[in-house]
């Protein structure tokens, strides 16, 4: 076992729902281990920058409930060069910090991984974003929260679609991965689902559109902001142009998505996470993210989890499930 005398926490890049729960773990995970927790603000910037705060019970009191992130977040730049991560490591030092718990995505991963190999330093990372698009976890901090969220928002869009026989486009997030509009229109009970892993365009969904029932008042489309149809709009655009008589609205969900107080399940995960990374640290854990899988903690060297996105979590049994379900 290491002797971990003083942890350092910060959250990274994109922020989602249950960060704060998950620093809450970290903290009162270390005050359990007599261990002293550095809370740094703005992600990697406040590495560089030497801006931080001691944390303690009390500056994680009443915020499991919150989203966002206390400890702010922000993209940095700087970190992204040699110089960067030298000051940021020289600070560290400097304030005797033997470790850090760093709280993010692929981005937050990468700078992790590459800091952790210049300066053999002990980093564990907790999954926290809205795309659940890493491996090495079933689902991310943030997650469930989002979807939520979509299936919230895309309900009241179907009141007003039933209400004028409309067909509503409505776009999720999700770059470089269409999980959220997997699941959330799967919730929905949308008629297609346009994601960026699977092969279906437009056309398909006009196919899907001419072989629908012709007795629905409304029609739901939903849209991963990064899928090769160009997004929201450009779909909007060529089925209005196909189906002039469809009253043809487009909504785009955007940030809302990572707004809002996060779902219980992602506060009860964050929470483990929280809890593991801690743990892991003392028994010698390192440059690792911290995941649940089948319900039980594991860890994950970085360069596996970023950008290796489980075959499962986009399986051809969920696009088949799209396909009987929109029937």
């Amino acid at each position: 076992m290491n002797k971990i005398k003083n942890i350092g926490v910060l959250t990274s890049g994109g922020d989602s729902p249950g960060m704060n729960a998950a620093i809450r773990a970290v903290v009162r995970a270390s005050i359990y281990y007599d261990i002293e927790v550095t809370g740094f603000l703005r992600g990697y910037e406040g590495l560089i920058h030497d801006d931080c705060i001691p944390m303690d019970r009390k500056s994680v009191a009443n915020i499991i409930q919150r989203g966002g992130t206390i400890l702010k977040t922000a993209r940095s730049e700087a970190f992204r060069t040699v110089e960067g991560r030298k000051t940021a490591h020289e600070n560290l030092k400097s304030r005797n910090i033997d470790a850090l718990i760093v709280i993010g995505g692929d981005g937050t991963f990468t700078g992790a991984n590459v800091f952790a190999s210049e300066f053999d330093f002990p980093i564990i990372g907790l999954p926290g974003t809205i795309d659940n698009d890493l491996a090495g976890t079933d689902f991310t901090i943030g997650y469930d929260s989002a979807i939520n969220t979509v299936i919230d928002a895309v309900d009241r869009i179907r009141d007003t679609a039933e209400s004028h026989d409309r067909l509503f486009i409505v776009e999720v997030m999700g770059r470089d991965s269409g999980l959220i509009a997997l699941r959330s229109g799967i919730g929905v009970g949308a008629e297609a689902i346009l994601i960026p892993e699977a092969n279906m365009g437009v056309e398909d969904v006009l196919h899907k559109l001419e072989h629908s029932r012709k007795d629905k008042s409304s029609k739901i489309i939903i849209v991963a902001e990064g899928d090769d149809a160009g997004g929201a709009f450009k779909v909007g655009e060529i089925l209005q142009s196909k189906y002039p008589h469809y009253d043809t609205k487009v909504s785009v969900l955007g940030h809302i998505q990572r707004g809002g107080k996060p779902t219980c399940m992602d506060r009860v995960l964050a929470s483990r996470l929280g809890v593991s990374a801690v743990e892991g640290l003392i028994n010698g854990e390192r440059n690792v993210m911290a995941g649940q899988v089948n319900r039980e903690m594991v860890f994950t060297p970085f360069d596996h989890a970023i950008k290796h996105i489980d075959a499962e979590k986009v399986s051809s049994r969920w696009l088949k499930l799209i396909d009987i379900l929109s029937f």
